[in-house]
């Protein structure tokens, strides 16, 4: 997903999602460990989606501390 459509979600969905975001990952490297994993680059994707979940709350925290 890009990052306006991150940016279109509230705070609350976006903690949400980011947790999410790390039990998928989770998941992604116990199948890599046991070779279940078809796609090897669905963790990098997932990596980047987490990225990039982090960097827009920080964007908005640091809005908040300016604004």
């Amino acid at each position: 997903m890009k990052a306006a459509k991150w940016r279109e979600l509230s705070p609350k969905e976006l903690e949400s999602k980011l947790g999410d975001l790390k039990k998928d990952l989770f998941n992604l490297r116990m199948q890599h460990a046991t070779n279940q994993l078809e796609n090897p680059i669905k963790i990098a994707d997932v990596k980047h989606d987490i990225a990039r979940v982090k960097t827009v709350l920080r964007e908005r925290r640091m809005q908040g501390q300016e604004g």
